[in-house]
């Protein structure tokens, strides 16, 4: 008489077996019809993103989350021309101003800006 752990085992191993023969992977092809124009405004992104970094910006806050929240809607409320944005960097949160082209007129920016915001600088930022 044959052990039933060995009877299991065989009639798992049959119907494995017979599982695995009739059973078939997918098979299928993928097109991606895509504008052509897509190409060309990737291209024109990237030079966009290219030329961000060359451009100035002005941080006018450097600190804990509250008082950045604080400064960014007092900077909100005084100056319509520019819209800030924060940034964290542990352990820090900066409040950055402006996406300036020339270092001139990020200089004009400042006299205005630091009338409110003794503690402004100017910087390029690292990509």
């Amino acid at each position: 008489m044959i052990p039933i752990k060995f009877r299991a085992l065989t009639f798992m191993a049959v119907c494995l077996l017979f599982t695995t023969s009739y059973t078939q992977a997918q098979e299928g092809q993928v097109s991606i019809n895509q504008d052509k124009n897509i190409e060309k405004l990737l291209e024109l992104k990237k030079n966009m993103n290219d030329d961000d970094a060359d451009r100035y910006k002005i941080q006018i806050y450097n600190g804990n989350r509250q008082d950045a929240y604080a400064a960014q809607k007092k900077f909100s409320s005084t100056f319509s021309d520019w819209r800030p944005s924060i940034h964290f960097e542990q352990p820090n949160f900066k409040i950055w101003v402006g996406n300036f082209r020339t270092r001139l007129e990020a200089d004009r920016a400042l006299k205005r800006i630091k009338k409110e915001f003794s503690s402004a600088f100017i910087f390029k930022p690292k990509k």
